[in-house]
C-alpha cells in the first residue's frame, strides 16, 4: 500500500495455474493494504480466492486495481467478504478503481463480487477491462447500490469492456448520481430504481446455439453479443431484489 497526500494506492494480483493434477494452483496471490486477498477452500479443480476490504473505502482520491489472470486449463472464482462501500474523503479528487481480468482459452472465471454501494458525498470510477480466449469461459457479475437505506447516492461512474478472441463484443458505461448527464433516472434510465446489475456470460458453445433475446418481466433482459457471449442486465428496487434477477436469469442459461 502507498499512502500520498490525495489518497491510497491498493493493488491486488491473482494468477492461477492448472497444477496437472486436475486442480488449479495460485503461484501469484498477492495484495497491498485494502486488497488483501485470501484463497479460500474450492472445489471440482476449482481454485477460490476472496478479496478482503483491509480497510474503509476507497475513499476520494483513492486508486484500487485489481488483477487476475486464468491460464489455460485453470478453473478460477473469486468474491469479496463484504460489500465495497464508495465514501467520501478529505479530498475533492475523486477515487479510482482499475480491474483487469485475462482468461485464456481453455481457462474458466467466476468473478463474483457483492455490491458495490455509491454512498451519499463519494465520486469513484469504476473500470473493468476483460480479455477471454476463443474457448475460454467467463461469468462476470456486477451489481451497484445508489445509496444507503433512505440515502441519496454518490457519483458512480462504471465502464465494463469486454473482449472475446481479440474482438471487442461489449463496451458500455454508466453514470448515474448528482453531477450525472440528466436522464440518467428517467423512464429510459434507472426510472427510480436503486440497484443496477448485470451479468456477462461467456462459453464456447454459444457460437453455436445463441441465446435469444428476451424480457425477463420489467425488471430484467437477455441481450445475446456479437460472439459467444450474452449479457443480462437489472435494474431493481434493492439489492437483495437485483441479487434474486440475476441468480435466476444465470440459472435459465443452465
Amino acid at each position: 500500500m502507498t499512502a500520498v497526500a490525495d489518497g491510497v494506492r491498493g493493488r491486488a494480483r491473482i494468477l492461477a495455474r492448472a497444477d496437472g493434477r486436475g486442480g488449479t494452483a495460485l503461484p501469484v496471490l498477492a495484495g497491498e493494504g485494502p486488497l488483501a486477498v485470501r484463497r479460500t477452500r474450492g472445489s471440482g479443480g476449482a481454485a477460490h480466492v476472496t478479496l478482503v476490504g483491509a480497510m474503509s473505502g476507497p475513499l476520494g482520491g483513492d486508486r484500487f486495481s485489481v488483477r487476475a489472470e486464468v491460464a489455460e486449463h485453470a478453473r478460477l472464482r473469486v468474491g469479496t467478504a463484504a460489500a465495497t462501500l464508495a465514501l467520501p474523503g478529505q479530498t475533492a479528487r475523486p477515487a479510482r478503481y482499475d480491474v483487469r481480468l485475462d482468461v485464456a482459452d481453455g481457462g474458466e472465471l467466476h468473478w463474483l463480487p457483492e455490491q458495490l454501494i455509491s454512498v451519499r458525498g463519494s465520486e469513484l470510477y469504476v473500470r473493468t477491462c476483460v480479455e477471454v480466449g476463443t474457448a475460454g469461459r467467463l461469468v462476470l457479475r456486477e451489481e451497484q447500490v445508489l445509496g444507503r437505506a433512505g440515502e441519496e447516492p454518490g457519483l458512480l461512474g462504471s465502464r465494463l469492456t469486454v473482449r472475446v478472441g481479440g474482438r471487442c463484443v461489449l463496451d458500455q458505461e454508466l453514470l448515474c448520481g448528482p453531477g450525472a448527464p440528466g436522464g440518467w433516472d428517467g423512464p429510459a434510465g434507472l426510472d427510480g430504481h436503486r440497484a443496477v446489475g448485470q451479468l456477462v456470460v461467456v462459453r464456447p458453445e454459444f457460437a453455436l446455439r445463441p441465446v435469444a433475446a428476451r424480457a425477463l418481466g420489467t425488471e430484467a433482459a437477455v441481450f445475446p453479443l456479437a460472439g459467444p457471449a450474452v449479457l443480462i442486465g437489472a435494474v431493481a428496487a434493492d439489492a437483495l431484489r437485483l441479487r434474486a434477477l440475476l441468480d435466476e436469469a444465470l440459472s435459465d442459461l443452465g
